[in-house]
């Protein structure tokens, strides 16, 4: 057992002595079936704190030969499959994690300098029976082990990006790194498998990319492994059971991220949540933001703040409810060359802070805590008029509850003057405006757009969480050069109550016109009992 070499199981009996563990030992059947095959190459890029390093460690254990870790595994979903038994324990394991590496030195060249000494030491003290015709060549010193054993090796990569996300500028850096991997692993007989996490996915260069043998699993193409690395819907559901708490609040907290998976079975999607986020709520029975605690909002400002055509329009649409259509096929993979608004919008979904609709080709904010942390973000930049509207919000939605007409129209006209920057010409925009009017409803209500009812949809229904079951549930009806009373009507005439026939409660009906020509909003709201 080594550094690098076959490192052992330390880490992982770490995470299975956790409080909360949950088993994603599921993971090993999809990676065992790539093993020796033309897939033994894997690049997953997720958000920081989505169980990367977890897994990687559950990989680095489970196919170890230096130790028996057996027991480990024994009950998990693992050893409920064919492969279980095939590959545990048979394999030398290569692991690191490139920050290490690179946080100890001042360059490229040092870096790679460091890994290939520390390497080729392990693999020297490891395979002391093996005739090296090079004992300072890291390639060489890997044949000769592979010529003796006979064994292919494992070959685990953590945090493989971090040098393109610290040495952005440096692109002589980046290939010459990229070089490296490439000359290290592609075609060679000692790999076995080579599988890398990190943030971002493989960089392109030109026309293709220095590591094309790599099939990557991103936030955007998540493959067939995309319930591996956060949390699923289910899995939350059973957490918030076993902790006693809110699962409607938890998902209204962290759910968002859909990712879609392909196969000969069909299409199947996934509502991931943030491993980080849900464990620490659960721990500390509270909902809060936690998983933008590990990085400051400097890092998305950085981002939503460039001057790129349409991008401030993009992100107040988003930070309102609305998605955006986006193409990601431009995007290098990198967090410095941006063509397009679409360029910034991908790498946000790379990072976290965007969620991808691959069939729709659509992004949007995920949850409220990602929300708060645009908010966080706009509240230091010059987006003033944004943020009042956000700031505003909290007296709007007392309006509404007070069933002041005159005050929430007061309130939308505000909103509508601040963020003039949206089209504003037809009930799509002018539904922007409202949500983002309305944003603070978010603390206590689920927002449905365009919800059926009756013999329709309703424009914006807002459900009270159990939590909040004090607060009115409240539907809007949106009229453009239409008057409000016209809209209290139809939703009586068209029976949109219907839309929350299982509520029991308070329920408020608000009808809201736009006039073009006096540019001004007029509110009627009445009260109905469930």
């Amino acid at each position: 057992m080594g550094s690098y070499l076959n490192p052992g199981s330390a880490r992982f009996r770490g995470s299975l002595k956790s409080e909360i563990y949950v088993d994603k030992t599921g993971l090993i059947e999809r990676i065992n079936a790539r093993i020796g095959t033309e897939q033994k190459y894997i690049c997953v890029s997720r958000p920081r704190r989505f169980g990367k390093s977890m897994a990687m460690d559950m990989l680095a254990a489970y196919y170890d030969r230096a130790e028996d870790t057996s027991g480990l595994f024994e009950g998990r979903k693992i050893s409920q499959v064919l492969s279980f038994r095939e590959h545990m324990n048979q394999y030398d394991v290569i692991k690191i994690n490139m920050q290490d590496f690179l946080s100890e030195t001042h360059s490229v060249d040092e870096m790679l300098a460091m890994l290939r000494k520390y390497l080729t030491t392990d693999l020297l003290k490891g395979f002391k029976n093996v005739c090296f015709c090079d004992e300072n060549n890291l390639i060489q010193v890997m044949k000769d082990v592979y010529a003796k054993t006979k064994r292919p090796f494992i070959i685990l990569i953590d945090e493989w990006d971090c040098l393109f996300r610290e040495y952005k500028q440096d692109q002589e850096a980046q290939k010459k790194y990229l070089d490296f991997l490439r000359a290290w692993l592609k075609d060679k007989d000692y790999v076995g498998l080579a599988y890398m996490t990190g943030i971002l996915p493989v960089k392109k260069y030109g026309t293709h990319s220095a590591l094309n043998m790599f099939t990557e699993y991103s936030m955007t193409e998540p493959g067939d492994l995309a319930e591996f690395f956060g949390f699923t819907e289910d899995e939350v559901k059973e957490l918030c059971e076993a902790y006693q708490m809110s699962f409607e609040e938890a998902r209204a907290w962290y759910d968002g991220y859909h990712l879609v998976t392909h196969s000969r079975f069909g299409k199947r999607a996934y509502s991931m949540y943030s491993p980080k986020s849900v464990v620490e709520a659960m721990l500390r029975y509270k909902f809060g933001t936690y998983w933008n605690r590990t990085e400051t909002y400097e890092a998305l400002k950085i981002y939503i703040q460039m001057n790129m055509d349409g991008l401030k329009d993009a992100v107040v649409k988003m930070l309102a409810g609305d998605s955006v259509r986006i193409n990601t096929g431009t995007f290098t993979n990198d967090m410095i060359t941006f063509a397009t608004k679409d360029d910034v919008l991908t790498l946000l979904v790379h990072l976290g802070y965007l969620t991808y609709d691959s069939d729709q080709e659509t992004v949007s904010v995920p949850n409220r805590e990602v929300s708060q942390e645009y908010v966080n973000a706009i509240s230091t930049m010059d987006w003033q008029e944004v943020i009042r509207s956000v700031n505003n919000s909290r007296r709007l939605l007392e309006a509404l509850w007070n069933q002041d007409g005159d005050a929430v129209a007061e309130g939308i006209d505000c909103a509508h003057e601040e963020i003039s920057i949206l089209q504003y010409n037809d009930e799509n925009s002018l539904s922007c405006t409202i949500n983002l009017a309305f944003y603070f409803a978010r603390e206590y209500y689920t927002i449905v757009r365009e919800m059926p009812a009756g013999r329709g949809f309703a424009d914006i229904c807002l459900i009270p969480r159990k939590l909040h079951a004090d607060k009115p549930a409240a539907i809007l009806e949106l009229k453009w050069d239409k008057n409000a009373e016209g809209a209290i009507a139809q939703m009586k005439d068209r029976r949109y109550v219907n839309a929350l026939k299982d509520y029991r409660g308070s329920l408020l009906l608000a009808g809201i016109s736009y006039d073009r020509k006096s540019k001004k909003h007029t509110c009627v709201i009445e009260q109905v009992e469930m």
